[in-house]
């Protein structure tokens, strides 16, 4: 059992500001895997891109599509602008895919149930978009995978366990096994078809080995993973097991163990935690890679090198999910789990030097390392992926790399799966463009919810976080002087020695006084006010203001989403129309912090373009204006407004609440959807985030939802061209 060591800022080699000679992976586009659907076809209907894979000269891909039951075809030629090819369908649930010159075979599972048993190899010709053959397989297949020069495929026949049986204890029969099949002029030989028998060999569940995932290198040697038995297996040309092992344990130190608490506090031990790998790539002919995702009772949260004899080479240990932290990317409801759980593994040489990239699902990032020296990886880059990463192709011949990303969120009107692209470039690292690496310690974060600019040092920032941490409130002090922008502190917002409570933070502004004014949105529902919130330089509250009952009389859930300090006066957006605005407009409300008096003015919405709703986000005052967001909640293609408006300090004069309020006049800045698709992904939903130095240069940032039902990515940046708008 290997024992692994506590924290070390393992992501700070990618954090560094990179100069243009350097070599890094971009993403350069993004396909949604509904532009595949033909017309007239249900675009509702849930679809996913799974297990990915790229013709020989690079140029189109073919991925599965388990929902739809089809395999999916998208033309890279251009790789910065993908075009749909269609879907084809399999007639069953299409599991993995490889590709030998133009022809694409297919691993579908086409059981009745966990007992019934079965599958079948279907050969597709790409150029025609049609199923040549078909061979059956005798079980449930998953993982398919060629050999180097094309003369055989290896499927893993994994005949999965039914995870409400028992428990989903094994053994669960019929038993898993590996099959191999010869490819003759392009064609599966269906009369080849033999398998190799694993039972007997795992020392969890002998009987009913599980294969998960296969590759094959150099040799013709296959390495096969039974994820759920922690075993691993290397089968000779001849279908003979050569070697078997297990995957071994882990001791985890310094992990978040819970979810519950809606914080990040890595601060607790995993012992014997069992590797449970799930994909799996040849390096080359002597050492592969594997991802250790975990699905039975193990998960050891990162990725292991082993040689075919069963040494461990490398181990990450927490180092991968650390570098995830510090990304913003780390997804805590998934603690008590099996954390960023990477699953995907793909390795390709470009330019010379050897990469293994692994895909965290919980996560959607992709980690990037050098294995020139497979016992000392270094971690290069995080890669921001869509929903899920599942599969993941190299085309080294081209420099790009791709990734399929599963999640379809269309049931909860959110983003669908994603195909991205990426290129390897003589660029800058274009993502992270906020980090917490380089701190003293590890500062995890996410739902960036509100920014605020220190008036005497530029580039200076404090940002707070929502109710998503609602057991650890935070302001985070920002230095965005360096690229990318770096998070170097963080400060518990405490009452009564403890953290606070019953919060849900939207906006902070400087109190000048070496604290903060804190705008809390509130829910009735769940016994969180609507309050502004004063705390010292040390987090403490040292007064709470509840709002007037002229506000509360009509309030709603969605409050105040920014504040910003005028002097003795502070403004707070309120997000969205309260019972007693008239349609199409929200306040702008007003508290004296001397004579503690409340007053408002009215703000003018657009129209939301499509469904949804517009609102306001956060707001900051510069010169002779305050400047606020204002965006609807649509994401992807459906994002129509996200802008940035200013308003005249001349006409923020508020009346009494309960009278007559007076109607500001607006004017457009900045349209945020370009800098929202500067990194080619989808468009966000979240820009919550503004504020504005001394020197008039302006800050953009989003919230990531704390990676629930997100892709965890979190824009920061600086709008261009802003600062002469300001002035």
């Amino acid at each position: 059992m290997l024992r692994l060591l506590s924290f070390t800022s393992v992501f700070a080699i990618i954090a560094a500001s990179a100069s243009a000679a350097d070599l890094n992976f971009n993403r350069v586009s993004s396909f949604a895997t509904p532009l595949n659907m033909a017309a007239g076809e249900d675009q509702d209907r849930e679809t996913s891109s799974e297990i990915i894979a790229a013709t020989e000269d690079g140029m189109r891909l073919v991925y599965t599509d388990s929902p739809l039951g089809v395999v999916g075809l998208v033309d890279i030629a251009d790789p910065a602008a993908p075009k749909p090819l269609g879907n084809i369908a399999m007639d069953g649930e299409p599991t993995s895919t490889t590709i030998i010159g133009n022809t694409a075979f297919v691993a579908v599972n086409t059981s009745k149930d966990y007992v019934a048993v079965g599958g079948k190899l279907v050969t597709l010709d790409i150029n025609a978009k049609t199923v040549t053959s078909e061979c059956e397989l005798g079980g449930q297949p998953d993982s398919i995978a060629k050999a180097k020069d094309g003369s055989f495929l290896v499927i893993a026949i994994e005949n999965e366990r039914d995870e409400d049986l028992n428990d989903g204890v094994l053994p669960q029969l019929p038993a898993g096994q590996v099959a191999m099949i010869d490819v003759k002029d392009g064609a599966a030989d269906c009369g080849s078809l033999r398998y190799t028998d694993v039972t007997g060999l795992a020392e969890i569940g002998a009987e009913d080995p599980e294969p998960e995932f296969v590759d094959v290198n150099g040799l013709g040697e296959t390495v096969v993973t039974l994820q759920e038995n922690n075993h691993i297996v290397v089968i000779g040309r001849d279908g003979k097991v050569i070697s078997h092992f297990s995957a071994g344990a882990v001791t985890l130190e310094n992990v978040d163990l819970t979810d519950e608490r809606g914080a990040l506090n890595f601060t607790e031990t995993q012992a014997d935690r069992k590797r449970e790998p799930d994909a799996v790539k040849w390096i080359d002919d002597t050492h592969f890679a594997i991802a250790n995702e975990g699905d039975y009772e193990g998960g050891s949260r990162g990725w292991t090198i082993f040689n075919k004899d069963g040494t461990v080479v490398y181990d990450s240990g927490m180092s991968f999910e650390y570098a995830i932290v510090e990304a913003g990317h780390y997804p805590d409801k998934r603690s008590d789990a099996k954390g960023a759980e990477p699953e995907s593994i793909e390795v390709g040489t470009f330019n010379g030097v050897p990469y293994v990239f692994v895909g965290a699902e919980r996560a959607s990032v992709i980690g990037v390392y050098d294995v020139s020296d497979p016992a000392q990886p270094v971690l290069k880059q995080i890669l921001p992926s869509g929903i899920a990463p599942e599969g993941i192709v190299a085309i080294a011949s081209r420099n790009l790399l791709v990734s399929a990303n599963e999640a379809d969120l269309i049931e909860d009107g959110g983003v669908r799966s994603h195909v991205m692209v990426y290129e390897q470039q003589e660029a800058p690292a274009a993502y992270p463009q906020i980090t917490s690496a380089g701190a003293d310690s590890l500062i995890g974060w996410g739902a960036l919810s509100g920014l605020a600019a220190d008036p005497e040092k530029n580039g200076m920032l404090y940002a707070i976080n929502d109710s998503f941490y609602g057991f650890q409130p935070r302001i985070f002090t920002i230095d965005a002087t360096q690229v990318p922008a770096r998070i170097i502190a963080a400060l518990d917002i405490t009452r009564g020695g403890a953290p606070a409570q019953k919060l849900d933070i939207e906006g902070v502004t400087l109190d000048g006084k070496g604290g903060f004014w804190l705008a809390s949105e509130g829910n009735t529902g769940k016994l969180v006010p609507h309050a502004l919130y004063n705390v010292n330089a040390k987090g403490v509250i040292k007064k709470e203001v509840a709002l007037p009952v002229e506000l509360l009389a009509n309030e709603i859930r969605f409050g105040f989403e920014g504040i910003a300090r005028q002097g003795n006066v502070l403004w707070m957006p309120v997000q969205r129309s309260w019972k007693d605005d008239a349609e199409g407009e929200v306040k702008l409300v007003a508290y004296n912090i001397e004579s503690e008096e409340w007053g408002a003015v009215r703000y003018p919405l657009n129209a939301p373009a499509a469904k949804g709703w517009v609102g306001l986000s956060d707001i900051a005052i510069h010169g002779d204006y305050a400047y606020i967001v204002e965006r609807d909640n649509q994401i992807g293609d459906k994002a129509a407004i996200k802008k940035i408006y200013r308003v005249a300090l001349s006409q923020l004069a508020p009346a009494a609440l309960g009278g007559e309020l007076p109607l500001v006049e607006k004017e457009e800045v900045r349209d945020l959807l370009p800098d929202l698709k500067s990194l080619n992904g989808y468009v966000v939903d979240k820009v919550e985030g503004l504020a504005i130095d001394a020197d008039g240069k302006a800050y953009v940032a989003t919230d990531n939802d704390g990676i629930d039902d997100s892709s965890g990515e979190t824009l920061f940046f600086t709008v261009d061209g802003f600062a002469s708008a300001v002035n």
